[in-house]
């Protein structure tokens, strides 16, 4: 190996917990998240209550923090009349804040990732949970190039230890990611997907197949799946591990489920039934276990708990 893919290949050694869920905590401690640019707003009007957060997970056991950036891109911001280089410090000042979260914990190895949302997320629309983009592919590839350009080019303080794209829907989006990360091979990467079914992603494909592609690129260190019912995880796991052996990372969501005409969660969540539920997924195969919509630093708290007797 390269000495970069060796760096690669140590980069998620010894991580076994992701934080959770950004927005819904962002909440509970008072902030407003519910503009179009979700916790990006916060980035600018409270970036105390980020780092609050950051802390919160690490203090639970997270090796592994993603940033508040999934719904922050130059597209995404000229939409509501505001200018591309500010959504471009936003990408930068969330790894910032992330970075100084993780001083607090001079012991401890964090590993910071750049949280990427799908072109999506930028629609503000739920676009992501179903990826039937009125975009052509040439688009699809500007919109990430335009955040990996600004993250690949970041000084030290500001550049994440790897890229995280999340929330995946679709096989053509893997596609545009892959031409676009291409004149960066030395970065690193993982590739997470938002799940229909035990078996399929948000638009249709198998997992399997996704996650195939995504392996198969030099930068990408792991694959998994997130913003997904738990219960279908373990099956995910599988065809995950189907389809390649780099290291499997999955965050789902807390269980509730979204009322989308009401606009409110339903159900419950329970933290000790969710680090239950991950001592299943890795002994199926996941390296990496956190948590997505709804789950707090008590989910983590669980995980990071059970996680420490297998």
């Amino acid at each position: 190996m390269t000495e970069k893919s060796d760096q690669r290949a140590e980069l998620l050694r010894d991580v076994r917990v992701l934080d959770g869920g950004m927005a819904s905590e962002l909440e509970y401690l008072g902030a407003k998240i519910d503009g179009p640019l979700w916790s990006a707003h916060v980035l600018e009007d409270q970036p105390e209550k980020i780092i609050a957060v950051h802390r919160a997970y690490l203090e639970a056991g997270a090796d592994c923090l993603l940033t508040a950036s999934y719904q922050v891109s130059c597209m995404g911001y000229a939409e509501f009349g505001l200018a591309p280089d500010r959504a471009d410090r936003a990408l930068l000042r969330a790894v910032e804040l992330a970075r100084s979260a993780a001083a607090e914990f001079p012991a401890r190895r964090v590993v910071v990732a750049s949280s990427l949302g799908p072109y999506g997320a930028m629609l503000h629309n739920g676009a992501e949970y179903h990826g039937n983009y009125e975009c052509s592919f040439a688009e699809l590839v500007a919109f990430h190039r335009g955040r990996i350009e600004v993250l690949a080019a970041a000084p030290a303080c500001s550049a994440p230890d790897l890229l995280a794209f999340e929330t995946l829907p679709s096989l053509e989006e893997v596609r545009a990611i892959a031409e676009a990360i291409t004149p960066w091979p030395q970065l690193a990467a993982w590739f997470s997907f938002t799940c229909r079914d035990a078996e399929h992603v948000a638009h249709g494909e198998r997992v399997r197949d996704c996650a195939a592609l995504a392996a198969s690129l030099p930068q990408t260190v792991a694959v998994g799946i997130n913003c997904t019912a738990p219960e279908w995880i373990a099956e995910l796991v599988g065809e995950v591990r189907a389809a390649t052996g780099k290291p499997i990372v999955v965050y789902p969501n807390s269980g509730e489920g979204w009322d989308a005409q009401a606009r409110c969660w339903t159900g419950t969540s329970d933290p000790e039934g969710y680090g239950e539920l991950a001592v299943d997924w890795c002994r199926v195969g996941a390296q990496i276990v956190g948590g997505c919509c709804r789950t707090r630093p008590a989910h983590i708290r669980q995980v990071a708990q059970v996680l420490r007797h297998i």
